[in-house]
């Protein structure tokens, strides 16, 4: 892939550069999701990630959601390894940022969101199965707290309003949650700004030059 601006997707850039780093789709775990879905491997992103913390010619990481859910426990992974990087990363959330991408979103060390974005947040749950003994429930319950932790401890968004927002039931028809658009998400501490691809870029070259890279 040619180089635009410093900037290569899923491969190196010039010194001091920014990989841009898309996740869009459902994130697929150890379950194969069928042929007509777009999907994210998050067996490719995990070695991705780590190669781009390695790179010297890479000064920071852009990640661009548009997610859909997915595997949960995928997910997490990715999100613990974004935040856990050293070099500059930002996060910019187009379209829709459902499930999963929340904690993604949070996991950068800035994030961003179009004014026309939402965010789906809703409880850990097999949609038509049901939970038929304790173990089961106790399961997801886990999980659930392990995505409640990881959003409040990299947002400004409190313990008690996340669990408000993923256990809402006036707002969704089918399901128990809440969709928040752009404003709304800054509002409540989930995104730190509202902005485009070019405040995203200003932010990581300014992070750049500050590590003199």
């Amino acid at each position: 892939m040619d180089e635009i601006s410093g900037i290569k997707e899923n491969g190196a850039a010039a010194v001091g550069g920014i990989h841009c780093l898309t996740i869009i789709g459902q994130i697929e775990g150890h379950q194969l999701l069928g042929e007509d879905v777009k999907t994210t491997k998050y067996e490719h992103i995990l070695p991705m990630l780590a190669a781009i913390e390695e790179t010297e010619d890479v000064g920071a990481l852009l990640i661009l959601l548009n997610t859909m859910g997915g595997d949960v426990e995928a997910g997490l992974a990715i999100a613990e390894l974004i935040a856990g990087m050293k070099k500059p990363s930002c996060s910019l959330v187009l379209g829709g940022g459902h499930s999963i991408g929340v904690p993604l979103a949070a996991a950068a060390r800035r994030s961003f969101i179009a004014p026309s974005a939402a965010m789906t947040i809703h409880p850990v749950r097999l949609n038509g199965v049901v939970i038929g003994v304790p173990q089961t429930y106790n399961y997801f319950a886990r999980i659930q707290e392990r995505i409640v932790r990881f959003v409040t401890t990299h947002s400004r968004c409190t313990r008690e309003e996340y669990l408000r927002l993923m256990t809402n039931t006036d707002e969704l028809a089918n399901d128990v949650g809440s969709v928040i658009y752009g404003e709304e998400a800054v509002e409540k501490g989930l995104i730190d700004s509202i902005g485009t691809l070019s405040d995203a870029l200003d932010y990581l070259h300014g992070e750049i030059r500050k590590n003199g890279t």
